[in-house]
């Protein structure tokens, strides 16, 4: 699908506007979480640009969302790319105006069109979303399956085969300023798959769209939901359920590796409270985290070590309450329990967060 010229000049003058107007996600983290260290999940999906404050500059995702005013690269002139799929170049000597669609891009110029902006693996439903049964695809192929386990297994000495993946969405945080001027949105989707040149119809359609049907989907009983599209609107939600002195913590492993069997470790560390607002990133076009606020609930800090000597720093949630869960979700099918009867525990992946309170505080 060509990506309409005025679109991308429209979407970079939103962007350097913005950019001048607010502060950068990791220095709104730091004004407002300014005692809370960010997990690795958090800085993972940051750019340099915004560190190093060289110019003007907004970058997301390997491909990025990125804007320098030329002060940042010699000979830089005006660049905008959003995700690995839409690049814009104004500015550099004798290249006039070039708009570039899809990994290899194209240009507007000469009428070549590339692929559509890949955002992630084929569509299906999430195993952190409780209301959706399991498909056939899921319990043979998903290996976060192997992830859930009951809570009587978890003591030091236990041993489960688990596979920690690197997950293959890199795509990362857009400023909330940025994120808000797209839309995001259900009857939107013909807006959404035209500003990301994405073939409707398409892979990459489908899992937009099941990705925006997630977030817009009634929560369960007993618990409030958001999506958030930018760093800030995650710290927001978080902290108006927590409180300012929330702590937030991810899963860390020191490298990835095959499925394995892992022993928990001594010191297994028990977090503060019946209650936290978890948040597992989605697939989609840029950074996009499905959060919700969990009760009847404990965290757990879980050192693991792999058969091959990998350690890990693993974070599990336990639900003490699963009888509002769908009765086919995939928990329950692969630990051959049945809802509200015995508590469900599973860990998270890399890059999901977990909030809580932070222990300092009590």
């Amino acid at each position: 699908m060509a990506f309409h010229l005025h679109r991308v000049l429209a979407f970079l003058t939103v962007v350097m506007v913005v950019s001048h107007a607010a502060l950068p996600p990791e220095l709104y983290w730091k004004s407002v979480l300014p005692n809370t260290p960010m997990p690795k999940a958090v800085t993972d999906l940051l750019q340099p640009d915004f560190v190093e404050n060289k110019g003007t500059a907004v970058a997301v995702g390997k491909g990025g969302v990125n804007v320098n005013t030329g002060k940042g690269k010699p000979g830089g002139g005006t660049h905008v790319s959003v995700g690995k799929g839409v690049g814009v170049n104004t500015g550099k000597p004798g290249k006039g105006t070039n708009v570039g669609v899809g990994k290899g891009g194209g240009t507007v110029g000469t009428g070549h069109k590339g692929k559509p902006v890949y955002v992630g693996v084929r569509p299906g439903p999430s195993p952190f979303n409780y209301i959706y049964a399991a498909s056939e695809n899921q319990l043979h192929d998903d290996p976060n399956v192997a992830l859930f386990f009951l809570e009587k297994d978890l003591h030091p000495g236990s041993e489960m085969n688990l596979h920690f993946i690197k997950s293959s969405n890199s795509q990362t945080f857009l400023p909330r300023q940025v994120a808000q001027s797209i839309p995001f949105s259900s009857n939107k989707l013909p807006e959404i798959y035209n500003q990301f040149s994405v073939v409707p119809g398409s892979i990459e359609a489908e899992i937009i769209k099941e990705t925006i049907k997630e977030c817009e989907n009634p929560s369960t009983r007993g618990e409030e939901k958001y999506c958030a599209t930018s760093l800030e609107s995650m710290v927001d939600f978080s902290t108006s359920k927590l409180g300012k002195d929330a702590l937030a913590v991810s899963t860390e492993v020191d490298k990835e590796t095959q499925m394995q069997k892992y022993t928990i470790v001594p010191q297994v560390k028990k977090m503060v409270g019946d209650k936290s607002v978890v948040c597992h990133k989605q697939n989609y076009a840029y950074a996009v985290f499905y959060c919700h606020t969990t009760e009847s609930t404990e965290t757990f800090i879980v050192p693991l070590e792999g058969a091959d000597g990998t350690k890990a720093k693993a974070v599990a949630v336990c639900h003490k309450d699963t009888s509002t869960w769908n009765p086919k979700h995939v928990a329950f099918q692969v630990l051959n329990v049945k809802p509200g009867t015995v508590p469900v525990c599973h860990y998270l992946p890399e890059d999901h967060i977990v909030w809580v309170k932070n222990q300092k505080s009590t």
